[in-house]
């Protein structure tokens, strides 16, 4: 009886489940697939590679534009010419009047709204037939002897004018007998006017010497400039620092 049991024992030893050997790894779950995230992320993969693809196209398609060159800044009312812009290439837009490069000349018969600064790519919307002057300013033209002008003097400066004049109104000379100065001679009437247009006298066979331009001044000092300009007593120049 004593082996029977021990028998019986022993089968029921072996018939114990079998315990995973020591560093055996556990089975793991099957992961779970998500295929609509895949196709999300393939999608978004594409709309990059399309959108990059784009930007490489429209860099690609460029336009020749004008653009003020570098320290020849145009003033308001004046007008652009072969010496004062050059050619740049820009990314097309249509959201941008841009001036292109072939319409140049007729670009020529406007006038810049406002002082436009080397640098500066030119659009449209800058230019027009007839520019207004900036608030509190007027234009004032001057005609000119020789003499009585800087002969480098160009649109652009900045120059101070004064009133010449060989004679002087007789109250200033009754003052200057009796030790006064006559006021009314070589006085300072605009110490800072900026030169829109220049235009000389000379025609092909004769130089007369004479110079017009107009001057852009505080409307202040209209009065006294205009008046001096109408005797001929005007002379112009140059201010320091131009």
């Amino acid at each position: 009886m004593k082996i029977q049991e021990r028998t019986g024992a022993g089968n029921n030893r072996s018939g114990a489940p079998a315990q995973p050997a020591m560093g055996e790894r556990l089975p793991t779950p099957p992961r779970e697939r998500k295929p609509a995230l895949a196709a999300l992320a393939v999608l978004l993969i594409l709309v990059g590679a399309l959108g990059a693809t784009m930007l490489v196209l429209r860099a690609g398609d460029r336009v020749e534009v004008i653009q003020v060159k570098e320290g020849a800044d145009i003033q308001a009312g004046e007008t652009i010419t072969d010496s004062n812009i050059t050619s740049v290439m820009v990314a097309e837009d249509s959201a941008i009047n841009y001036v292109r490069w072939e319409q140049r000349q007729a670009l020529k018969a406007l006038k810049a709204r406002s002082t436009i600064y080397g640098g500066t790519v030119v659009v449209g919307e800058m230019f027009a037939k007839q520019a207004s002057l900036p608030a509190g300013k007027a234009s004032v033209g001057l005609a000119l002897k020789e003499g009585q002008y800087p002969a480098n003097v160009k649109v652009g400066d900045t120059v101070a004018a004064y009133r010449v004049s060989d004679t002087a109104p007789s109250s200033d000379r009754d003052n200057s007998s009796s030790g006064g100065t006559a006021a009314g001679t070589d006085a300072l009437l605009v110490d800072n006017a900026r030169v829109n247009t220049k235009s000389s006298g000379d025609d092909a066979t004769i130089s007369t010497g004479n110079l017009a331009i107009t001057v852009l001044v505080d409307q202040d000092d209209v009065p006294a400039l205009t008046q001096a300009a109408a005797a001929g007593e005007v002379a112009v120049a140059l201010v320091p620092g131009n």
